[in-house]
């Protein structure tokens, strides 16, 4: 046996610093208030009328004026603001389950269903993940404008029910929280595929779906240039879209600016809702999907 004695660590105290518990919570600190403060001043920028945005501070709050905002929010354009939200409700809450659900029944159908080119098709599964959306944009509009959906609901809401991400988050829960001995049980009970993933497959992975909900929810709500591509009609509009195009007349009409503001907040409570009451089963969704 040898006795050389073990080198010694030395001490840095560069390292030290940055790796302190202080570091962390200043980095951390920092963090939060990159987060929070744009969302701070939107809030109390909404409040504020046409004079106030332009005489105060960022962060300072004037005349309270958030209901005349929303009132000429909900009555501009003969109230084209309900549509934006209706819209957005359409396309992004139900876009979010039905995709939700497509994702999570191919990505346990990859993982647990043994058929001719599984392997294959899961790569072009992931493939699809690394191009990013706007390119896909020119090539389905070609398609839209082929089936004549250009202008349409449809041209939105279809392209919007698939998405390689979520199909990939599904392959992975199902991997961790499916054992094969259950779904044999099942098959060996007379089971049928269709059975088994509804009544045993799809409860085992409800964390799994909710994050991927969560995910599709956020990704169709947040959807900016698929929109823009597609419509023409302001009363197909989402509400990213809407605000935007209101956001290009606040040069030529100041009073643009206060709807512009209120609305955009009223576009970001929905996200907050959706994070804070989802929360236990995404967090928890995540970290099952992450042992694989």
């Amino acid at each position: 046996m040898s006795n050389a004695p073990t080198p010694e660590r030395r001490w840095s105290p560069t390292a030290s610093l940055w790796t302190s518990r202080a570091a962390v919570h200043l980095v951390l600190l920092l963090g939060a208030l990159y987060s929070v403060l744009p969302l701070v001043w939107l809030v109390t920028s909404a409040t504020k009328d046409v004079g106030d945005f332009s005489t105060t501070g960022a962060f300072h709050l004037g005349a309270f004026s958030l209901g005349d905002n929303l009132r000429d929010l909900f009555h501009e354009q003969d109230g084209i603001f309900l549509y934006w939200i209706r819209n957005s409700v359409l396309y992004a809450l139900v876009g979010a389950v039905l995709g939700a659900l497509i994702c999570t029944a191919c990505g346990y159908a990859v993982a647990k269903l043994d058929f001719p080119g599984r392997r294959t098709l899961f790569a072009v599964t992931l493939t699809g993940v690394l191009v990013p959306t706007t390119a896909l944009a020119l090539p389905l509009y070609l398609l839209a404008s082929q089936l004549r959906l250009v202008d349409t609901f449809w041209a939105v809401f279809l392209p919007l029910l698939t998405n390689p991400f979520g199909v990939y988050l599904a392959r992975a829960f199902a991997e961790a929280s499916i054992p094969d001995e259950v779904l044999e049980a099942a098959r060996v009970d007379g089971a049928g595929e269709l059975r088994t993933f509804v009544t045993i497959g799809l409860p085992m992975m409800r964390n799994g779906l909710v994050t991927i909900v969560l995910f599709q929810f956020v990704a169709i709500w947040n959807n900016f240039f698929l929109p823009l591509v597609m419509l023409t009609d302001p009363k197909l509009f989402p509400m990213n879209l809407g605000i935007f195009q209101w956001s290009t007349r606040i040069t030529q009409f100041p009073q643009y600016n206060p709807m512009v503001l209120t609305g955009s907040l009223l576009a970001v409570v929905p996200l907050v809702a959706a994070f804070v009451l989802l929360q236990r089963q995404w967090r928890s969704g995540l970290a099952a999907g992450s042992t694989k």
